[in-house]
């Protein structure tokens, strides 16, 4: 936070996404709520489920359950102040209150990306080495993948949350966002920011890229032991699979590249609206109905812990 004693005439921010839309802003606000709230229900259910649930106590549920909470989290860093801001005329948030915003909306966005290229590995294991699974994939693997994607995702966060506080800020104060997010934060810095922005840059690649292209890897192996099933039946339902996943993972990581993967000071616009809205909205709400939701044991579970009957196949 070193940054902000170097403020001269600046001692807050004013959000002003949205704000050209005038009487639009209360229909935005319903259908942030709407989303807001189905986001929420959607992941405490999903948490639940794994918790009270003991066939859901492995490796791949401890990952859909610490997603669900990491998507829980994210949205509540963002949308709250945001529902918030479309209901009142002063969008007026302090350097502090941005800075901490910063911070944890980028630690949990990077320890997502590192969770879901964490969660294409256990799948390629799940499948490419069936039998082998429980040995591989064990308990204490699990819990160590997902604590090295948290502690390195927040790590990662500390570090870009120094380098861009570090910067003066002496005017004007209005950030072209609903919310603090790098870029439009970076443009506001009365100095030269062309280094910083490289480091944050090189940060972006090693938090979107290599996780992505891990997913890639995995999958490939994956649709290579897919084509060798012989039922048509075993194979479509797989792919099925497949193709849902990996929508998820180009949506996520696709516009997270928008955003992230070139210079930030040029690259605060309307249009990135537009697509932070996709990665803070629409993708917390389908991954919990394509990862979860879509999975029949988390279905059976969901089941048994409301009480409904379940239907048990007979050999």
């Amino acid at each position: 936070m070193r940054g902000f004693n170097k403020t001269t005439g600046v001692t807050q921010f004013i959000l002003v996404g949205f704000s050209s839309l005038g009487e639009l802003q209360l229909l935005l606000f319903v259908i942030f709520f709407l989303l807001y709230l189905t986001i929420l229900v959607a992941n405490v259910t999903i948490m639940a489920v794994i918790c009270f649930s003991q066939t859901l106590h492995t490796p791949m549920y401890v990952f859909l359950f610490i997603l669900s909470f990491a998507e829980s989290c994210y949205t509540f860093v963002i949308i709250p102040q945001l529902l918030v801001h479309l209901l009142s005329n002063t969008k007026i948030i302090s350097f502090l209150a941005c800075a901490t915003q910063l911070f944890f909306f980028l630690g949990f966005a990077c320890t997502n990306c590192f969770l879901i290229a964490m969660m294409g590995y256990d799948s390629y294991v799940a499948i490419c080495h069936p039998l082998r699974y429980t040995l591989i994939m064990n308990k204490r693997l699990g819990l160590g993948l997902v604590s090295l994607s948290g502690v390195t995702g927040f790590f990662i966060t500390l570090v870009a949350t120094n380098l861009i506080c570090d910067m003066p800020f002496c005017g004007p104060n209005r950030v072209n966002h609903y919310f603090c997010d790098m870029a439009p934060v970076i443009k506001l810095a009365c100095t030269d920011t062309h280094l910083k922005e490289l480091a944050l840059l090189s940060l972006s690649i090693l938090v979107i890229m290599v996780p992505f292209l891990l997913i890639l890897i995995s999958y490939g192996f994956i649709v290579n032991t897919i084509l060798k099933i012989p039922s048509t039946e075993g194979k479509r339902k797989a792919f099925a699979t497949c193709a849902s996943h990996l929508t998820v993972v180009f949506v996520h990581y696709g516009c997270a590249s928008i955003i992230y993967l070139r210079p930030k000071s040029k690259s605060a616009s309307d249009k990135d609206q537009l697509v932070a809205v996709t990665y803070t909205v629409v993708t917390p709400l389908l991954n919990p109905l394509v990862y979860s939701l879509r999975n029949q044991e988390v279905k059976t579970a969901l089941k048994r812990v409301l009480g409904m009957p379940v239907a048990i196949k007979m050999s």
